[in-house]
């Protein structure tokens, strides 16, 4: 069972998350999310137990309660989906405007056929 864990505070070690676990079964994996850039701890992270039950208890057990002075946020992880973002980057929102279709219309500086 993977399981989604969220509001960890950045000082949490992956030990620390582990042993809390590990009072309601066996740990397989844990995965705490990092900032590619400095290294911190985003603030969420996955837990894998093996036994299905074991899991249940460690979420209904540990959701809202407090560690390391942080109200735990404890769940079912949702299946990963392969949607990419759709859009990006400054080009969202179709053609608004320049040459081309569609978008605002500018007038033409000499002339008058507009």
């Amino acid at each position: 069972m993977k399981i989604y864990v969220g509001n960890i505070a950045r000082e949490s070690t992956e030990a620390e998350v582990k042993a809390l676990f590990e009072e309601f079964g066996t740990v397989e994996s844990i995965t705490l999310i990092r900032d590619n850039y400095t290294k911190q701890l985003k603030g969420f992270g996955f837990i894998e137990m093996p036994n299905d039950e074991e899991g249940q208890n460690a979420i209904k057990s540990l959701n809202d309660q407090l560690f390391n002075n942080r109200p735990l946020s404890v769940s079912v992880a949702k299946p990963k989906t392969d949607n990419k973002r759709s859009g990006g980057g400054f080009n969202r929102g179709g053609n608004r405007g320049g040459s081309g279709g569609g978008g605002y219309h500018k007038p033409k500086r000499y002339g008058s056929d507009y």
